[in-house]
């Protein structure tokens, strides 16, 4: 039996973060599209998602990686003359078109999402009518076509209506845009596709697992199976033969990682950088974070996102976000965007254990005032919750 090569945790930490694009500078000058363009390149995936205490949370990956810039920008990439697409990546998501065929083997998947699709089984006439009035008024919401008549409830109140166009959203039947007040609207796959984009039935199941596995891979440098499959949601029981195909192929290199157990795998063309330099603060659903499992052995980091957690059971906050600091998560703060009184609100501020305090509150200080230039905010208050609460005060001031 062939000896692996070892990588240290400091190793695979950098390795990957220079993968998820935190190990070059941020710009120095203005950011364009070239450098969101870039960012998609590093982390493939941006995870979306309703709350917006702060910011929308899709905003977020890219101040992480690039420091201040114009929204505007993202929003201009999203819709019928732009480059990425909305689809169920690792959650609800935005990819780049070229990314969306990748994620077939999810679309002709019988034994996801069973209500809806049970539900578009028995309304087979409606969902035809659905379709040719996607095809012929998109973009087009829900609402547009049934008209709520109660309040809306938290979470998956759907009326039968959205769940079949939710049907046709899942199947890559139609696509879906984002207005102004974040709605999702549908429209046809030719309204967000150009003809240099296959459909998904012009690739198979498992030609599709194996590009989104070799995209996660990508996006992450170095990872087990475990890892890797859950970059896209797929179960580790269907991803494990297809990533043990790929390292005999060439196209991902064997390797472990010292106090981690298992295979990993390394993507050939993953850098290995001396340093890492990260400075920033992280979303709650950056795909730096998604996976519990590997924050813990990875980054000797404990992380939960606590939005769905009861107030009285939260430790750290609602909207909490890490501070990433060099090659680790030094600590994280629970921040809300106050605009009607242009405040960043600074609910708690903790560091992490063993952590040096006069080391991360200068780093951390300076990221919230780039915050909230970046927001629009004029101050920034510091709330007396969190070890690290005091010393932030006195140095954001």
């Amino acid at each position: 039996m062939r000896k692996l090569d070892e990588l240290s945790i400091s190793q695979a930490r950098r390795i990957a973060l220079e993968a998820q694009g935190f190990g070059r500078p941020r710009p120095s000058g203005r950011v364009d599209k070239g450098h969101l363009r870039r960012v998609f390149d590093h982390v493939g995936i941006v995870q979306i998602d309703a709350v917006n205490v702060l910011v929308r949370s899709h905003y977020l990956p890219f101040f992480s990686r690039l420091g201040p810039y114009d929204r505007g920008l993202l929003d201009g990439l999203d819709g019928p003359d732009g480059e990425i697409v909305e689809y169920w990546g690792h959650e609800a998501s935005f990819v780049p078109k070229e990314t969306w065929p990748l994620l077939a083997w999810r679309m002709r998947d019988q034994n996801g999402w069973h209500l809806v699709r049970e539900t578009a089984t028995a309304n087979g006439d409606a969902l035809q009518r659905l379709r040719e009035v996607v095809a012929e008024r998109g973009p087009i919401t829900a609402t547009e076509l049934e008209p709520r008549r109660t309040p809306k409830e938290p979470w998956w109140d759907w009326n039968l209506t959205k769940l079949l166009l939710e049907f046709l959203f899942l199947s890559g039947e139609i696509s879906a845009v984002r207005l102004g007040n974040f709605a999702r609207a549908y429209v046809s796959l030719d309204h967000v596709l150009d003809g240099q984009v296959p459909r998904r039935d012009q690739i198979t199941d498992h030609e599709a697992a194996r590009q989104s596995l070799l995209l996660a891979a990508r996006c992450h440098g170095v990872g087990t199976a475990k890892d890797l499959a859950d970059y896209p949601r797929m179960g580790i029981t269907a991803a494990r033969p297809i990533l043990d195909d790929l390292a005999k192929e060439g196209l991902l290199h064997e390797v472990t990682v010292k106090g981690r157990k298992g295979t990993h795998y390394r993507h050939p063309d993953a850098k290995l950088p001396r340093f890492a330099r990260a400075a920033a603060l992280v979303s709650p659903f950056d795909s730096v974070v998604w996976f519990r499992h590997r924050n813990e052995e990875l980054f000797d980091f404990h992380y939960r996102i606590e939005i769905y957690t009861p107030k009285p059971k939260r430790i750290y906050g609602y909207y909490v976000l890490p501070f990433l600091l060099g090659e680790r998560f030094a600590a994280r703060v629970d921040l809300k965007a106050d605009r009607a009184g242009r405040r960043l609100l600074v609910h708690s501020a903790f560091a992490e254990p063993g952590e040096d305090h006069e080391e991360v509150v200068g780093p951390l200080a300076n990221e919230l005032r780039q915050m909230a230039t970046w927001l629009d905010l004029d101050n920034i208050e510091v709330h007396n919750r969190g070890d690290l609460a005091s010393a932030l005060a006195a140095t954001v001031d």
